[in-house]
């Protein structure tokens, strides 16, 4: 499918964004990563954003990778509040699959369609610095190893990539001050990305509709939200619903215009979730101001 014709099956033709010249994070696993198909099509998605005068950002996963190739090594799979487990050994595979397998079908994906896409994680210059992140599973603190969680991000070198036509491609893996190498959950990883870069929009690709918050009761998905209703479902959250929101919930309380929450199954969702105002999935929305207006993107 030529790019344009995904532009206009979007529900508009390919250049009609209001935003020209803004950013816009795209976090990008699950599905989207492991299905070629998918994968093409976010790739398409990708490269028609920066068409359309956007500065698109992307942010991956890698979840379904790294566990198949711990059971390929004989190393544990297992997650607590959300997070993978992530033990020395774990880190090693962590790094390896992100950068080395996942990042590189990734770009070259997007790459398909010109010299755009350019392979880094969070580690390269330091543009992310993560701490240990504790975690509680029923009111109890548990051990979840090298899981980190940004406390600061120096977005210089993805503002000289995208000053430079290219579209960055981050893994979520960040230094600490400690000397450790951490594993950070993309979604967080974008969030903090996109604050830092004062992104007009965040995008979260999932393998679900949108947020469910009776999940896996009930499917019904709430499209759209602000932050302080998030805030109030934030704890029923379970799962990897559960970071996801979060980082939504910190983006959109620290300056990201807005985020959407989509079915990255479904083909095109990128386009669909951001050229047109009719999106599917979810919508997160900061919280009105005191004088009734939402805060500025």
């Amino acid at each position: 499918m030529a790019l344009r014709v995904a532009a206009a099956e979007a529900g508009g033709p390919a250049g009609e964004v209001e935003s020209k010249g803004r950013t816009v994070v795209l976090k990008c696993g699950g599905s989207t990563l492991v299905d070629a198909a998918l994968r093409r099509s976010f790739a398409q998605d990708v490269v028609e954003l920066r068409h359309a005068g956007l500065q698109p950002v992307v942010v991956h996963g890698g979840g379904p990778q790294i566990s198949d190739m711990l059971d390929r090594l004989a190393l544990e799979v297992r997650f607590e509040a959300g997070m993978r487990v992530t033990t020395p050994e774990a880190m090693d595979v962590v790094r390896m699959v992100l950068t080395g397998q996942v990042q590189r079908d990734l770009v070259g994906a997007i790459n398909a369609h010109g010299p755009f896409a350019v392979g880094m994680s969070g580690e390269d210059a330091h543009t992310m610095t993560a701490v240990r992140r504790p975690a509680w599973v029923d009111g109890r603190p548990v051990d979840i190893g090298l899981v980190g969680d940004i406390v600061t991000v120096v977005p210089d070198t993805v503002r000289n990539l995208l000053a430079g036509g290219r579209i960055p491609v981050v893994s979520p893996v960040a230094r600490g001050t400690d000397g450790q190498i951490y594993n950070v959950n993309a979604d967080l990883a974008a969030s903090a990305l996109a604050v830092a870069l004062g992104a007009d929009r965040l995008v979260m690709l999932t393998d679900v509709p949108g947020l469910c918050p009776d999940w896996p009761r009930g499917t019904e998905v709430i499209p759209r939200l602000t932050a302080g209703e998030l805030d109030a479902l934030l704890p029923a959250l379970t799962g990897g619903m559960l970071p996801k929101m979060e980082g939504c919930l910190r983006a959109v309380r620290s300056g990201v215009g807005r985020v959407h929450v989509l079915d990255g199954r479904t083909r095109h969702a990128v386009l669909r979730g951001v050229l047109t105002e009719e999106s599917p999935g979810t919508t997160v929305l900061p919280d009105a101001t005191p004088e009734g207006e939402r805060t500025p993107a």
